[in-house]
């Protein structure tokens, strides 16, 4: 059977975990390993001569931590989706890596049940964070709209259709999804998404979520 396989690069200081996340993968078919990375200076320097559809990124890690490694790529354009690999998962830190291009975060207590999940949401263009992480994110979202007690945007402004879409995002369906329940293109759906994050104002599908929760709409 003649299909691309998700090509998967990983970065991390301890090799028994590069190890064991390899073994992982390994088990399946649709995706492929090119190499690793023990430091962030040596995924620089890999991803100027090579490329992967998805990047495993541990945060720290000597001589450059991913802090350093991600704002090197969004300075260089490289497009690579990432996955943030840590045991660090303060919500704010999550926002910071988040708002520099990472795509996905995983705790690595987590890594053995959600790593493949992951990647393969990530490499279908849908962000990944961990429900526990996601949790933690929401919160701190409450927390900072009622620090900025900004006027509340009124979702009056929405029209149904992106209301309709809201609320599937913020139950956490796919692109796919949202498709076929409203019987429209994955393209539609996405001029959708895009129209959502401009008139709200946020970044990604949690501060989505949190908009849909905080005005009642789901």
């Amino acid at each position: 059977m003649n299909y691309n396989k998700i090509k998967v690069h990983i970065a991390d200081d301890h090799k028994i975990l590069i190890d064991g996340v390899i073994a992982l993968l390994n088990t399946e078919d649709d995706i492929e390993v090119e190499g690793f990375s023990l430091t962030g200076r040596q995924v620089v320097n890999w991803s100027s001569k090579n490329t992967a559809d998805v990047l495993v990124l541990d945060i720290n890690m000597p001589e450059m931590d991913g802090i350093e490694v991600l704002k090197t790529f969004k300075k260089r354009n490289t497009n690579i989706k990432t996955i943030i690999l840590s045991s660090l998962s303060d919500p704010k830190l999550v926002q910071e890596m988040i708002a520099l291009g990472a795509n996905g975060f995983v705790d690595k207590s987590r890594a053995n049940e959600q790593i493949i999940d992951a990647i393969k949401v990530v490499h279908n263009g849908i962000q990944y964070i961990s429900e526990d992480i996601k949790v933690k994110l929401l919160d701190l979202y409450a927390s900072d709209a009622k620090d900025e007690d900004e006027p509340e945007f009124l979702h009056g402004d929405l029209t149904e259709r992106e209301i309709a879409v809201l609320k599937l995002i913020a139950k956490e369906k796919s692109s796919n999804e949202i498709a076929e329940k409203l019987n429209v293109s994955i393209k539609t759906v996405e001029t959708y998404r895009s129209n959502l994050y401009k008139k709200l104002k946020v970044k990604n599908v949690v501060g989505l979520a949190m908009y849909a929760v905080r005005n009642k709409i789901v």
